[in-house]
This record gives C-alpha cells, structure tokens and sequence, in this order.
C-alpha cells in the first residue's frame, strides 16, 4: 500500500459527505486521489489531465466555471467539477486562479465506489450545485410530525348527523360508523358534538327518550380548529381545554371537515412534551405559574437531544407563554374584574411566530374596540403592568426596548392602528421599518381576536403598496450573511471564541425579513414561518425550490441555535463554527449563499434592483 500522508486522510475525514465511510474505505479513496498544485500558469494543463474527476479545495481561492450557470468563486472545503460525475462528456472547466493553492482530484471510478455502497454520497453531489438545502435530518425528524397541517392527517369524510335527527338515529350513526363521537350539523354548520360520554351521562344515566332530538343532549359550541392549524396546535388546544374530542373545520368556509380525538393523538404522538403544558394550563396562582415555568429550561436540557427535537422545540416554548399570559390575564380578573372594554393581547416577534428560544424575550401589546377612557386606561395599565411582571417571573424576560403592553404606546384602538400603519407606509424612515418587522409578525394569544382580524382586514391593501413594499426590501437588503467573496466564514468579532457566527441576526433574521415581505406582497397575514412558506408555494413571487430551501434553512438555523444554548447553557446566538459536523458546516455555507440570492432576488423583484 503507498503511504498516504495523514493530512490527506484528516481531510478527508472532516470533507463531507466522505466523513460518512470508514477507515478502510477512506484509505481507499485517498489511494486514488492525485493532490494537484493550482498556480494560474499549470491550471490549465491540469485540468486537461484530470477530465472528469471531482475536485476539492484543500486551500487557495478560486473563481470556477464548470457549468452553464455563472462563475462561482470557491474556496477551502468547496468542490467543483460535480455535475461531470454523471456525464459521458465532460464540461469544460475553466478556472481563474485568485490565490493559488491545493486541489484534491478525485477520479470519477474512485468516486464511483463510493457512492456505490453510500447512497447518501451521490444524493449529496447531485444536489451540490441546483442549491437545493437537501438534509437528512430534515427528512428524519422524529418531530417534524407537530409541524403538519391537520388536514393531512384527518381522514375523508366527516361522520355527523343533523341537529333535527333523534338521539336513536345519532347513536346508530356512530354504532354503524365505528366512531366514539359525532359531529351535529344545522345546514352544514357546526353546532355541536355527540360523545360516547354524552350517552353515558345524558342518555343512560338519567333514562332519557332516545326519540327526542340530538339536541337535547349533545354538547353545543364546542371547542374546534381549524384544518390550516397544526396538530401540536390541536394538542395544546384539548389540552388547554380539557377536551379528548376536536372538531375539525375548513378554514375559510367554516364547515365540518372531521374530528380529532385523544386516540388519534396519542397515534400520532411520538414523544411526550405536552406535559409541561398541561400542568401550566392547571396553575392556580402566580406561584405556582412561576414555579412550573421555571421548569422548561430543565425539560428541554433533559429531553431535546436529537436536532429534530429542537424543531418543535420554539413552538412548545411560544404555546408555554401563551398559556402563561392568559393565566396572569385570569389572575388579574380575577382580583380586579372583568375588562370595562373588549381588547385583546397581542404578542409580536418569535412569541408570535412560535420560534421562541431560551433567550427570548418579551414582545406583546394590547388592542381595544374604541380608545379606553381615563378609567378605563386605568385598568388596563395595571392589567399590563400585572401581566408583563408576571411573565418576568416566569423567566421571559422584559423587553430591553419596552416592546410591551405595559408601554402606553402599544395599548392601541384598532383606528390608531390603523392611523399607525399608513404613517409607516405614508413615509417609511428606518424607524418606521424597525416598527414594521417587530408588530407586522403578530398573533392574538387572549381577549377578542375579532379585533385582530379587523385590524388585519383594515390595513390589508395600505401595506401591499409597491413604495412600501420596496423600502422593506432595500432595508432586508442590507443584512448581510457572514460569507466572505470566496465563500469563507466571517466571524463575529469580540467574543470568547474566534470562530462564531450570529445565527439569529446573520441567519434568522434576514429569513424572517423575506418571507414577511412576499407575504405582504400576497396579503397574508399569519405570522408563522414555516405556515406563510407552505401558503406562498400557491401564490406568485417565489418558486417551489426557493421556498423548500427558506423553509429547510429556517429549520436548520433553529435547531443549530437551540442545540447551541441547550448544550452550552447559555441564551445568546453566537454558533461556533468548530462545534458543527462537516455536513453542517457544508450546509451552513450553502444555507448562506442561498439566503444572498434569495435576497439580490427579491430587490430586483420589489425595488427595481436597487438595494
């Protein structure tokens, strides 16, 4: 065996997707690699030596052309000459050598038994260069079940009776069906279920004639979701509620679709994190709130150990405080009565897209019917001052910049909202786009959120204006990822370690600034990231790869930050580089790259191509 140098093979153990093969197959792969020193006066014939082999960068920085897309500029750790794998006429490579170095050449027969026995290998080539965020863990999450949609998972057809039907023809229905509840319809309209409960209780229990109607004894306005929420949606909800059966109903139409019961739950239900939950939403008092809170930091050390655990990770920690705040809110009443005004409380930022982490902090404010009189102002001051000292308690902290309920300025009717908004759009200085990105991603957690949809309803259109739209596109613009021309990381300066970079303001944030911008462009008005991603894929603006690649970056970023504070213990964002695998640090990189095209895109699309 010729003696293969131990840099070689370190390399090639830390190159993905090679790090995947074992000590044998690595020594095997290094045999047949040529080590190539590319100087601008010997590039060329190298190459024509080399056709079709695969190339990776050992050092240097270099500007390639090896297919019909454009020049790319290239450096340690990168490849080029992929798509030559899988031609029998190889592309011509050219290659501008900026600052010369090593290149591994991989022949493509060497290349080919590799990816003979790890399938992985081809898959990763083959999507190297169509920008496509392809992961594995993505594909295998063990969680990714709590991001679906309920209506992928109800089954056809929704078993119910009409509300003038007799008791007998309801129990037969769901004797015949083999269903432990029915839903109860007047023209097509949900107006209530039927429970093997409600027989036993209603029925059996105190002798009832079965000939009267259904309505005699089944349970009117019951709680129900609609088939564009989740099913970790779904299970916050029965939980919260008390409830082992769910109506399902179409979202716009409003008309029965299925139901989803505590069974079908438990079915789809991989891991149990809905515990916490339930005993916040039993909390008796302020203490006991705050010291059940104080628990999730514990159990998610505890039980998030896999990356596909940190997707559901934010959602359980938003459905947590949400939970929090409208107990403090029923605390409050409780002590202080009833609200003098229909409101409704309104959370912004991650709370509202349910991508919390533990160094989230507080973000929420408060919408009224009409503006409140003096005394009525009174109350709601203390209601939010209460409630915004409440969830300090409970480890989410008081936002540094006063985005809160407990701020005067954030306590709006829906007509100063409104008034808000058109001064944004009518001149949209820094400020005004700072206000923008904070209260446009907004959800209402308690109160009427009738008030919400009206405010939603009022100022649709006033924020579609294309002026509008291009100065939040010049200011998304501006966020820069931290790669450098060739492709290298920047890092974060002045921190313990060299080697971090931002996930949350060099990653996250600029995603976040995207999407939100399509969706004001599309009017939609749901806050969360991966629900406007699936909602954008029908309409126009981006193409179903842009979004499965925001959709798959977003993940990722999420889980890298949440595995870094959980594991790190810490609350801030700053990911090291040297922590990542191989396969991270590739997609990281690709991940970046992604996000500056998909920003250059939207400028062009939005602000006439001037950023």
């Amino acid at each position: 065996m010729n003696h293969i140098p131990q840099h070689t093979l370190e390399f090639l153990r830390d190159s993905a997707p090679f790090d995947s093969l074992n000590e044998q197959e690595i020594n095997v792969l290094a045999q047949s690699i040529t080590v190539a020193y590319f100087s601008q006066e010997d590039v060329t014939g190298i190459l024509k030596q080399q056709q079709g082999a695969l190339f990776l960068i050992y050092n240097g920085q270099y500007s390639v052309q090896d297919s019909a897309e454009a020049e790319r500029h290239v450096s340690d750790g990168d490849y080029f000459g992929c798509d030559n794998l899988w031609q029998k006429q190889p592309n011509e490579i050219t290659v501008k050598v900026d600052s010369p170095g090593l290149v591994y050449c991989i022949p493509k027969k060497g290349f080919a038994q590799c990816a003979e026995n790890h399938p992985s290998i081809e898959i990763f080539f083959r999507n190297y260069t169509s920008e496509q965020i392809y992961t594995e863990q993505v594909d295998d999450s063990k969680s990714m079940w709590l991001y679906k949609p309920i209506r992928e998972v109800i089954s056809d057809g929704v078993v119910s009776e009409d509300i003038h039907s007799s008791i007998l023809q309801g129990v037969q229905k769901m004797s015949h069906s083999s269903v432990s509840s029915l839903v109860i319809t007047d023209k097509q309209t949900l107006v209530g279920i039927l429970t093997d409960r409600d027989i036993r209780n209603r029925v059996v229990a105190q002798q009832t004639d079965v000939n009267l109607s259904v309505s005699e004894i089944m349970t009117r306005d019951p709680v129900k979701i609609n088939d564009q929420r989740t099913l970790f949606d779904a299970l916050c909800m029965m939980t919260e509620h008390n409830v082992h059966h769910l109506p399902v109903v179409d979202k716009n139409t409003g008309v029965p679709l299925g139901m989803l019961t505590a069974s079908d739950m438990i079915r789809h239900q991989r891991g149990n994190v809905l515990f916490v939950i339930n005993e916040l939403t039993k909390a008796p008092s302020l203490y006991d709130l705050t010291r059940l809170s104080w628990q999730l930091p514990h159990y998610f050390s505890k039980h998030a150990k896999r990356l596909g655990d940190f997707d559901i990770a934010g959602k359980v920690l938003s459905q947590a405080t949400d939970i929090m705040t409208r107990k403090l809110i029923g605390f409050f009443q409780q002590q202080h009565g009833e609200a003098p005004l229909a409101f409704c409380w309104l959370v912004y930022g991650s709370q509202a897209r349910e991508d919390q982490t533990m160094g989230s902090d507080q973000d929420n404010g408060m919408l009224f019917s009409t503006e409140p009189n003096p005394e009525q102002a009174q109350y709601f001051a203390d209601m939010a001052e209460y409630v915004c000292r409440g969830l300090d308690k409970c480890g989410i902290k008081l936002c540094t910049g006063n985005i809160m309920a407990s701020n005067p300025e954030l306590r709006l009717s829906v007509e100063q909202a409104v008034a808000q908004a058109e001064s944004w759009v009518r001149e949209p200085s820094p400020q005004a786009i700072l206000n923008c990105n904070i209260f446009l991603d907004v959800r209402a957690v308690a109160g009427s959120r009738f008030l919400l949809n009206q405010l939603h309803t009022e100022r649709k259109e006033l924020l579609k204006q294309s002026r509008f739209i291009a100065a939040l596109t010049r200011h998304a613009s501006e966020g820069h990822v931290p790669l450098s021309m060739f492709q290298k990381f920047v890092y974060k300066k002045g921190l313990g370690k060299k080697d971090c970079i931002d996930l949350k303001n060099s990653g996250v944030a600029i995603i976040n600034n995207l999407v939100r911008i399509y969706s004001l462009a599309n009017g939609l008005t749901m806050p969360s990231i991966p629900h406007r991603l699936d909602v954008l894929l029908t309409h126009s603006g981006l193409s179903s790869k842009d979004v499965k690649n925001l959709r798959d970056i977003w993940l990722l970023f999420n889980r890298l930050r949440w595995r870094h504070q959980i594991q790190n213990k810490v609350t801030d964002n700053y990911v090291s580089i040297s922590d990542l695998s191989s396969i991270e640090k590739y997609q990281l990189k690709e991940a970046m790259r992604v996000i500056r095209r998909t920003q250059q895109a939207a400028v062009f699309k939005f602000a006439g191509g001037l950023g």
